[in-house]
């Protein structure tokens, strides 16, 4: 008698193709000596009792950025003494007195061998953005081409998302204060504002008079 023959091995199932999460880097810029608050760098002005680098850091992580990483120059191993940066990748920039092009350029470049798909762009002295803008403005991420930024009123601000196929052209163009501004001018067609003056606060702390909003 001829045995029976074994029945064909079941058709495996495909299920769904996990979907990767975009990594959007978070990158404060804190690098500034605070020549028009003689001298005093920004990343060390107290804001209810912690230094400005450390609040800028929890707004980051706290609005969904990871990694993060901290770019210091003035003052630098200071700023490292008393701000609490533990889990942040901190860069230095000696060429800091160039302003903040100098600094983007520099965290821009940390950032190139980590995977990031973005890197979202924060200033120290901005107390007023916090957590809630980041992520506002992290949700906007669309693709590595991605270009986007807080709006206040309908003008633009900070934060400001930067895809990382942006990153070179935004380098090229980051001389002196200008930071992003001259790329997201020629790009203005593609970068998405994302209004965040419900949320947040965009002052920044530039002169002695502007101490007063810090608590």
């Amino acid at each position: 008698m001829t045995p029976p023959s074994a029945p064909p091995p079941p058709t495996p199932t495909r299920g769904p193709v996990p979907t990767r999460h975009p990594v959007v880097a978070g990158l404060l810029l804190a690098a500034g000596g605070g020549r028009r608050l003689g001298g005093l760098p920004k990343a060390l002005l107290r804001h209810r009792g912690r230094p400005l680098a450390e609040h800028a850091v929890q707004a980051l992580r706290e609005g969904g950025c990871d990694p993060v990483h901290v770019v210091l120059g003035a003052a630098a191993e200071q700023v490292r003494a008393e701000a609490e940066l533990g889990g942040c990748t901190v860069v230095a920039n000696p060429r800091w007195r160039e302003g903040m092009g100098s600094s983007l350029r520099a965290g821009l470049a940390s950032l190139a061998d980590t995977g990031a798909d973005a890197a979202l762009v924060c200033l120290v002295d901005q107390p007023g953005v916090g957590a809630p803008a980041v992520a506002r403005v992290r949700s906007a991420y669309g693709s590595r081409d991605t270009l986007a930024a807080a709006a206040y009123a309908g003008e633009r601000g900070h934060p400001v998302l930067l895809g990382a196929h942006r990153w070179r052209g935004v380098a090229a163009g980051a001389e002196g204060d200008r930071g992003a501004r001259r790329y997201l001018a020629a790009h203005r067609a593609s970068l998405v504002l994302v209004e965040c003056g419900d949320i947040a606060e965009p002052y920044d702390i530039d002169t002695a008079d502007d101490l007063d909003r810090l608590e």
